[in-house]
């Protein structure tokens, strides 16, 4: 037997939904936003790069990316963004990521794809901080 697909909305909102989620739904225990850094590349392509302390894991610096990324985007007046890649670095309790996307009026093609909106609203919800 097959299982039935998931329409695109709700397979979307799902995806950012579980990558913005923390074991308990919400930020780290003693978790410490430290920063956005933002820097056009060219035109659409935009780098993040994010500081925090005392994250569990890497997926909790992913998501303050995420957030981020969302942020700049609405800032812009785009509405998506296209996730490209993620590096994450910890010394100690000191968590460093960089992430690179692409935002967009239109929904980008790819399976790593943001609603803008529905992310920021999303991560103000979970406690991440944006721009």
């Amino acid at each position: 037997m097959r299982a039935a697909a998931l329409p695109l909305g709700l397979t979307t909102a799902l995806a950012v939904l579980s990558g913005c989620a923390g074991d308990a739904g919400r930020v780290p225990a003693g978790a410490k936003y430290e920063g956005i850094e933002t820097i056009l590349l060219d035109g659409d392509l935009v780098n993040f790069r994010v500081s925090m302390r005392n994250a569990r894991r890497d997926a909790d610096v992913d998501a303050y990316a995420r957030c981020a990324a969302a942020q700049y985007a609405l800032i812009r007046g785009f509405g998506f963004a296209r996730h490209l890649r993620t590096t994450v670095a910890q010394n100690g309790n000191e968590w460093r990521g960089d992430a690179v996307y692409t935002i967009s009026a239109a929904l980008p093609r790819g399976l790593r794809t943001i609603d803008a909106e529905v992310t920021v609203r999303d991560c103000a919800a979970l406690g991440i901080p944006t721009i």
